[in-house]
């Protein structure tokens, strides 16, 4: 198993949009980003989590975005948040990074790759998950947030489109 470190510079999305993994002398980062763009300091619940995954999206030195994940079972991969700034929303950025999210747990050997998402507090995971060939996979009301939670699956043996 081999896990590219480097940041890759993504073709699709805003000009210099890079996407790197990054570990957990770089969390302070994901959680800025996370309090930007929900209003948290919590970004998971627990960060023991087998193959815990940290990906940073920047366009030039500016982090845009963020991706966290981590094995939910041996053969399946839960992507557990992410975010981007509201400026670089609609411009690719989500897209790559769970795109760069899949080839990190493909990579790993994870089959399946799994996020849920809230479809009235975020409609554009929504769209992007069905874009992208998911599946909803589990749909049920979360009393905590008060939404719809939607769970979306896929297969890892082919890689996105998106």
């Amino acid at each position: 198993m081999q896990i590219d470190l480097a940041p890759d510079i993504v073709p699709d999305g805003p000009p210099g949009l890079r996407i790197e993994r990054v570990g957990m002398d770089r969390f302070d980062e994901v959680r800025d980003l996370n309090e930007a763009v929900f209003g948290e300091g919590r970004v998971i619940y627990r960060l023991d989590r087998t193959d815990l995954t940290f990906l940073l999206a920047s366009v030039g030195d500016r982090a845009v975005g963020y991706k966290v994940g981590y094995a939910e079972t041996a053969t399946t991969f839960y992507s557990a948040k992410g975010g981007v700034l509201d400026r670089w929303r609609r411009t690719g950025v989500a897209r790559a990074l769970l795109v760069r999210m899949e080839d990190q747990a493909r990579g790993m050997g994870y089959a399946r790759f799994a996020y849920d998402t809230f479809p009235n507090k975020h409609p554009g995971m929504t769209v992007l998950g069905l874009a992208a060939g998911y599946t909803v996979a589990a749909a049920g009301y979360n009393a905590a947030y008060r939404d719809v939670r939607l769970r979306f699956e896929r297969d890892l043996g082919a890689k996105s489109d998106g």
